[in-house]
């Protein structure tokens, strides 16, 4: 009989610290409604815990359990190629996060549903076979970049407005997601070699570390550049400016960045992708008169 997992070995598998970027965009779509949030906190509470220890967390157990075995080459510490989550068990838990994760989803209301369902069919397909997105780093860390910024603040927008959100909104969150996909980038350089072994295209399989690191650079700056001048459009001048002085400090790190991409990309992702986020809620801040006094 499979022994049962312990649950610090569950929780690992299910990587709280990957929640905070959902959840992050999730309380930027709240922010961006233009909506007030007196009496909405117990759907604005759901709407967190679906962001981030649902969906998230779904998304983390599904990737783990079909990516056991490039992580023995990568990570053999995790939870299941370690043997702390045994058997089948990651499977039995990514499966059970996605009906609890839909059941939340179904009473939030339908515009939270249909989100819901489409970032779990993107985690699923993300990792599993035959369409494994996560096989080339285009299509993977698009899917990626969604799920983690621009679906999360669409869902935090349509939850508070109960309808479509505004197209402003809509327009900055995909720039958000645009600009995540070389955040993703960043996260493949620290499996470089277990990627090339089990036939992974990442970027920095694909393009080699330094041409990467420069491409996610260039991803991660350019959307924010638009940001900035659809503020200025919109007469959000001093939201604007610290959204600019927000990619400034991102272009001085960037410079440090790429003198050696595979041992700082992980620094990057704790110094500049902190200052990309708190542009996300400066610029959260600033649709917020825009949409409310639409």
């Amino acid at each position: 009989m499979t022994a049962t997992p312990a649950p610090s070995a569950v929780i690992e598998l299910l990587k709280p610290l990957t929640w905070f970027a959902p959840m992050w965009a999730f309380a930027c779509g709240v922010i961006s409604s233009g909506q007030p949030a007196s009496g909405q906190w117990p759907v604005i509470a759901a709407g967190v815990l679906l962001a981030g220890p649902l969906v998230c967390a779904t998304s983390q157990a599904a990737n783990d359990w079909f990516d056991r075995h490039v992580d023995a080459i990568n990570e053999p510490n995790r939870p299941i190629p370690s043997g702390r989550i045994p058997g089948r068990w990651g499977l039995y838990l990514a499966l059970g996060w996605t009906g609890l994760s839909l059941v939340v989803a179904a009473a939030l209301g339908p515009w939270i549903l249909g989100a819901a369902l489409f970032g779990l069919a993107l985690a699923w397909i993300y990792s599993a076979p035959p369409v494994r997105l996560k096989r080339n780093g285009w299509w993977g860390n698009a899917a990626v970049a969604l799920c983690y910024e621009g679906l999360p603040w669409f869902t935090g927008a349509a939850v508070m407005a109960a309808a479509l959100p505004d197209r402003r909104v809509l327009l900055v969150a995909l720039l958000y997601a645009a600009g995540a996909h070389g955040i993703m980038t960043l996260n493949d350089f620290k499996s470089v070699e277990g990627d090339r072994r089990m036939g992974l295209l990442s970027l920095p399989v694909q393009m080699g570390t330094e041409r990467a690191a420069r491409f996610a650079c260039q991803v991660m700056a350019l959307p924010q550049v638009a940001v900035i001048a659809l503020l200025v459009g919109w007469g959000r001048y001093g939201h604007a400016a610290i959204v600019a002085a927000l990619l400034a400090g991102q272009l001085v790190l960037m410079v440090r960045f790429l003198e050696n991409p595979r041992e700082r990309a992980i620094w990057y992702n704790g110094t500049g992708t902190t200052l990309y986020v708190l542009g996300m809620l400066v610029a959260a801040f600033a649709l917020r008169p825009l949409v409310g006094g639409a």
